[in-house]
């Protein structure tokens, strides 16, 4: 059976996240049911890289799927989108070997979080428009507060997402953590190897509140060592937050900060 590494955008704002739930739609659920669809089996598997929560969106998801078929990747690929909705799409399919697994062979994620100085018409599903002003340099300077290994207990959801799921633990290595003016953005990227649940958005959460003057830059370091449910108080809004990239051995890594939907 052979095995395709599939790079997936979606605008999660439809969906209740990417995992297959009952009774909910999710964007694992849609592309597993265009591959039965296309290729009429039932006995295939499709894992994903990670999780994205409900309302949180992908520019390049990474997931294997192991299925029967003589179709070519490309025409794979497109058959699979001509199943899909318009808000998921996949960008690339490519035959690997069955060694590759989408999610313990990632060797990093970044993260990209946008918020709007402005209030936007059009682009309101995919930024958290913070309507007081935004203090650029003091987050900046709260922001490698973050970088390093941290314990972020105070970051990371207290319940976990699954009654069989084991508690992971709450130290965290974030390799780099910028804030960047691009218009009418505030461009929040993160990257590191992993992330907890809701650990991305109370990072964003707290920035936002230093920036606008809540709190001083001082605060990340307490924040973190000392616990607090502040984080949790001041998580950002799902819709901001794209998962920008999945790295894996020899990927190129250290790209620039860019919005993914420009808001002059």
């Amino acid at each position: 059976m052979p095995r395709f590494k599939l790079t997936i955008e979606y605008a999660g704002t439809r969906y209740s996240g990417w995992q297959i739930q009952k009774n909910a739609k999710t964007v694992q659920g849609e592309i597993d049911r265009a591959v039965r669809t296309i290729t009429g089996r039932r006995d295939f598997e499709l894992y994903g890289s990670g999780r994205t929560d409900a309302g949180v969106h992908a520019l390049a998801q990474v997931a294997h799927l192991d299925v029967s078929t003589n179709l070519p990747p490309e025409t794979l690929r497109r058959r699979i989108n001509d199943e899909l909705p318009a808000d998921i799409n996949i960008l690339e399919a490519a035959a690997v070997p069955h060694r590759f697994h989408a999610r313990h062979d990632a060797v990093a994620r970044r993260y990209l979080y946008q918020l709007a100085r402005r209030r936007t018409a059009f682009a309101k599903a995919y930024v958290w428009w913070v309507k007081e002003p935004l203090d650029t340099a003091r987050m900046r300077e709260a922001a490698q507060g973050f970088v390093g290994m941290r314990d972020f207990r105070s970051f990371a959801a207290a319940e976990v997402r699954d009654e069989d799921e084991e508690k992971p633990s709450t130290l965290v290595l974030v390799d780099t953590l910028d804030v960047v003016d691009q218009g009418s953005l505030v461009l929040v990227s993160v990257e590191g190897s992993h992330f907890l649940w809701k650990m991305v958005r109370r990072i964003v959460g707290v920035l936002a509140e230093i920036g606008r003057g809540g709190l001083e830059p001082a605060a990340v370091a307490a924040l973190l060592a000392e616990g607090s449910a502040a984080p949790a108080r001041l998580t950002a809004p799902p819709s901001g937050l794209f998962l920008e990239r999945v790295y894996y051995k020899g990927d190129r890594r250290g790209e620039p900060a860019r919005a993914a939907t420009p808001l002059a």
